[in-house]
């Protein structure tokens, strides 16, 4: 039965998974929890009481178990809280007796996070289970962002209940005023007051544009009545993090146009082709200035608020320009680096460059290294945009990407950037979202675990998910998975056209230039906002016709490997236990899902050159192009009918929260018609001319980012 919309929802709010228990005998030195076991909560502190409840919770819906749960110590048989403060920084253990369990942590806050590893440690067993011993954390990162991934700023209690067990600590709202995000009116403090019920921080993403240079008159009380009033009414705030984009200011350096919004550079500098960067996309030299008068009005309110400053929108400026910033930024700031961006590379013979957030490049690039070098050496507290929640922008709208030995990699390049630049915070997903995976669980372990296997680890989520009996198979199809992605060059003409949304995404010719993608009413980026349907590459730049072909071909290998590779997977199915298959299933379809984005990132660029050469070859064989274009529309017309059973089980491919649904079977059908048009129409008019009309009026851009 085809999942309605949204229903993934519910999944998200199963914090604890139903029937995980395997009956076994015990091994060596391991104990059994039984019904006989108590939960002791201590009834004084009311955080670990409610993780306390948690834990009963787990043990009756995962392990099919009911056991005590009381204020009072028995003799024995008994799971206690402790928080020693001795310990080092956010450390906790679980320490396993033969009659007891002690869960510590150094606060609170760790002591339950030693509560969710007891259940990753029985989950791992499929049973209540636990081998006597002590089993130690020390969290890498102090800091552990990320965006809803059930909804838009919309967070549930079970899904901060699950960010947290996830190892996350602390979320991020989408700020356009106090009490306002993107979706409108939002109740900041009730959001607040439940992430902390659950030791999640909160921190403003800042989507405050600012009107006023800090020299202006009035500046103050002006950023006073953005930032401080922010802070005043909304207390319990634990920072806000700034990007170019979302925050820029009328600055006053001369390499910019000093003029904020895009209208007002549009009408101040029509020429594009000359057009000064706007202050959101450069690092001007008064940058320390805005940014010493916002944190003046911040900490006059909350002294200890984290202010976030993210260099992400100039990434690709030069070397120089970028340091001269970071030299003059105050220390008493965080400073945030975007991980991969701008970073180039080769790639079986093709140059790729990491345009936006991507995997396909795993470690750090030099934009980040160099900034993270001058922080290190300033003593300013250093963060990076990872990702590493489990999804990029190579297929957006997927719940994670489900190649963990591509995302070990990245893991490992993290902590390695931690051990050798002294990065303490992560933001771990942007608006798409995080959405509790083995991926994000991955994640947890590698950031925790003192001298992590990851390839081990790998094996235990394998063995807990598929099957000890399935392990060599799914190894493999992991595998080819990491080396499909390690082949998707996302251009900014994939990612923020077929990759963005994926086979959906129409191929087009000549008479849809208005087109507009269907999209969900209440999409924050709706209308093509950040997906253009009339894809083009520049190749009037030289090398682009062979880069664009060489993206091609890795393309449609890196579609064989996921679509075959998934359809191994689902030929395991029916042999998997039976607790297991649904998921199992859905980690299937999320492969298959993105190669066959990937297949229509191919076919549109295949599309692509027979158009272009319709317009510019005059020698070009015009039948025979017709031909090859026809072959190419009907192959992506059976690759969108092939998608429509996998959004159909799982209501979560398709969709991502800024865009709510743009590949659903509404939008497939509606892609399957669109193709099916221009191949009986379109193509049969061409034929019948033997030549493109009305050449000089053809919309036919020259660069996707001049069209819109």
């Amino acid at each position: 039965m085809a999942e309605m919309q949204y229903e993934f929802r519910k999944r998200m709010l199963e914090v604890h998974k139903k029937n995980r228990r395997v009956e076994k005998a015990l091994s060596a030195g391991q104990i059994a929890i039984t019904s006989e076991w108590t939960i002791v909560f201590p009834r004084e502190n009311e955080f670990l009481t409610r993780v306390a409840r948690d834990l009963w919770d787990y043990f009756l819906v995962s392990m099919n178990l009911c056991v005590k749960l009381s204020d009072t110590c028995p003799a024995d048989k008994y799971i206690t809280y402790t928080v020693d403060p001795t310990m080092k920084e956010h450390a906790y253990a679980v320490e396993t007796k033969k009659t007891s369990v002690c869960l510590s942590g150094q606060t609170e806050r760790a002591a339950a996070q030693a509560s969710y590893l007891l259940e990753d440690l029985m989950n791992f067993e499929e049973s209540p289970y636990l081998s006597m011993g002590r089993q130690e954390r020390e969290p890498r990162y102090r800091t552990r962002m990320v965006h809803s991934g059930f909804s838009l700023d919309i967070f549930p209690n079970e899904h901060l209940s699950a960010i947290a067990h996830q190892g996350f600590t602390a979320i991020l709202l989408f700020t356009r005023a106090k009490d306002e995000t993107s979706y409108g009116h939002t109740d900041f403090n009730d959001i607040i007051r439940r992430a902390a019920d659950y030791g999640l921080d909160t921190y403003a993403y800042s989507y405050m544009v600012s009107e006023k240079h800090p020299d202006d008159e009035g500046a103050e009380e002006y950023y006073d009545s953005l930032y401080g009033e922010l802070f005043r009414r909304c207390p319990g705030l634990k920072g806000v993090t700034l990007v170019g984009e979302s925050v820029e200011f009328p600055s006053k350096d001369e390499r910019t146009t000093g003029l904020v919004g895009a209208k007002a550079n549009a009408a101040a500098y029509p020429d594009r082709a000359t057009r000064p960067p706007r202050p959101g996309w450069f690092p001007c030299r008064d940058y320390p200035d805005w940014l010493n008068l916002v944190k003046k009005v911040i900490r006059r309110v909350q002294p200890a608020a984290d202010i976030v400053f993210w260099t992400y929108n100039w990434s690709n400026r030069p070397r120089d320009v970028r340091l001269e910033l970071i030299e003059n930024l105050p220390t008493d700031i965080s400073l945030e680096a975007t991980f991969e961006m701008s970073q180039s590379a080769v790639i079986d013979g093709v140059p790729g460059k990491a345009t936006d957030y991507t995997l396909f490049l795993t470690g750090a690039g030099e934009y980040f290294t160099s900034e993270a070098e001058v922080a290190g050496r300033r003593g300013i507290p250093l963060y990076s945009m990872t990702n590493t929640a489990g999804l990029t922008w190579d297929v957006g709208t997927v719940p994670y990407e489900p190649a963990p030995y591509q995302w070990l990699k990245r893991f490992e390049a993290v902590n390695e950037a931690h051990d050798k630049y002294g990065l303490v915070g992560l933001m771990e997903c942007h608006h798409y979202g995080v959405y509790p995976s083995f991926i994000s669980e991955l994640a947890k372990a590698m950031f925790t675990e003192k001298n992590p296997d990851g390839e081990e680890i790998i094996d235990r989520f394998i063995v807990r998910d598929w099957g000890r009996e399935h392990l060599d198979a799914v190894r493999a199809s992991y595998r080819d998975f990491g080396n499909a992605i390690s082949k998707m060059i996302t251009t900014g003409e994939d990612q923020y056209g077929p990759m963005r949304i994926g086979p959906s995404y129409p191929i087009v010719l000549y008479h849809h230039k208005k087109l507009v993608i269907p999209f969900g009413k209440h999409a924050m980026h709706g209308q093509n906002a950040i997906c253009f349907p009339n894809y083009t590459y520049p190749f009037y730049r030289d090398g682009m016709y062979e880069k664009c072909q060489g993206e091609s071909r890795l393309y449609k290998e890196a579609s064989v490997l996921l679509i075959n590779g998934a359809k191994r997977l689902t030929e395991l199915l029916p042999r998997v236990h039976e607790g297991k298959r649904d998921e199992a299933r859905r980690i299937a379809g999320i492969a298959e899902f993105m190669g066959r984005a990937v297949l229509t990132t191919h076919h549109v660029k295949e599309a692509y050159f027979r158009k272009y050469a319709l317009l510019t070859d005059e020698d070009v064989d015009f039948g025979a192009t017709l031909d090859e274009l026809s072959e190419i529309f009907r192959a992506e017309i059976e690759n969108a009918k092939a998608t429509v059973p996998l959004v159909e089980f799982d209501s979560r491919l398709g969709y991502e929260p800024s865009m709510d649904y743009m590949c659903h079977r509404e939008a497939l059908e509606w892609k399957i018609k669109l193709q099916t048009e221009i191949l009986e129409e379109e193509i049969a008019a061409l034929r019948a001319d033997g030549t493109v009309k009305n050449r000089d009026r053809t919309h036919f851009p020259r660069d996707m980012w001049v069209t819109y």
